[in-house]
């Protein structure tokens, strides 16, 4: 049977268990070469009627999930996969309630398979911006407003008129190249800084609006300044490209996920940030292989999650 290009063959396909188990076998280890996630040996047996590896280096078993986003999870390969699928794919987001009842599972369960689908989706290769073309430098503040707060959760002396207490999220898109983004504490240097000496190249050609902080900047770089109280183009001079990401963004925060706390906005920014650098030369199945080639050496327990416990 070929592989999958759409959602309905991908149900199809992915509903025989060994089939899916060799799909996500190849591209975890596309050079066939197996190792445990353990110790790092490649001497094992193999234990075929229960689909695992006897490590003869630390004498223990491992199966296909350990050392993944999957490790610990009591969900077949098959729900898995779609939800990997749908969530890849779908321009919006997908809601822990639409999949729950797709794969008939708990909200919870689903709540929680999303999350580590998006720990699967987030950028680690450390690939700075600026080689390509000009990047553009934007924030965007995510949050409810003040005058649709409860009036006895008001704060004293607050004016009903104003933002609220916003998280806030910086973007950083490369004309011709790919996007980058996350949440920063205030728009402050100390914040801005750092976060753009991670993600873009020392001199790169950058373009922000008239907000100064990008002028006391440490990391030196060429800069261009649109004023939006003037105009929002002047010839090459613009940010359209991150207000289109934002446009992005904010439609699913409020169309689809409706309520997201501070704590995990930085996962759904990763989500949409590889749907977005994902979305030129590539179909759906080409996104879904993308994402699932990402699942090795990245974990997210419930505790970590829900903040219980910190990561190591």
């Amino acid at each position: 049977m070929v592989a999958p290009n759409t959602l309905q063959q991908a149900i199809v396909y992915f509903s025989d268990p060994d089939r899916a188990f060799q799909y996500a076998l190849n591209l975890r280890w596309p050079d066939g070469l197996v190792s445990c996630p353990r110790c790092g040996s490649d001497k094992h047996s193999f234990v075929k009627t229960r689909r695992l590896w006897h490590c003869k280096g630390c004498k223990k078993q491992f199966t296909l999930k350990v050392g993944t986003v999957f490790e610990d999870s009591p969900l077949g390969l098959d729900k898995w996969m779609c939800a990997f699928w749908m969530l890849c794919n779908c321009r919006n987001g997908v809601s822990s309630c639409e999949v729950a009842r797709a794969l008939d599972i708990t909200q919870k369960s689903a709540w929680f398979l999303l999350h580590r689908i998006r720990t699967a989706m987030t950028d680690m290769t450390g690939r700075k911006l600026g080689n390509v073309g000009p990047v553009e430098v934007d924030e965007t503040f995510v949050g409810g407003k003040i005058k649709n707060m409860h009036k006895r959760k008001i704060p004293k002396g607050v004016h009903t008129t104003g933002g609220g207490s916003k998280a806030i999220v910086l973007g950083m898109l490369e004309r011709g190249g790919n996007v980058k983004a996350r949440c920063i504490a205030d728009r402050k240097k100390q914040q801005i800084d750092p976060a753009m000496t991670d993600s873009v190249e020392a001199g790169a050609h950058i373009i922000t609006d008239e907000f100064n902080t990008y002028g006391f900047l440490e990391t030196p770089y060429k800069r261009d300044i649109i004023n939006h109280a003037l105009a929002y183009v002047d010839g090459h001079i613009h940010t359209n490209g991150i207000e289109n990401f934002w446009s992005l963004l904010k439609r699913g925060l409020t169309g689809t996920y409706i309520s997201v706390e501070p704590f995990h906005l930085d996962a759904y920014v990763a989500e949409q940030v590889f749907r977005y650098n994902n979305r030129r030369n590539s179909n759906d199945r080409m996104r879904f292989e993308a994402a699932m080639g990402c699942v090795a050496g990245k974990r997210l327990t419930y505790g970590e999650l829900t903040g219980a416990r910190l990561p190591h």
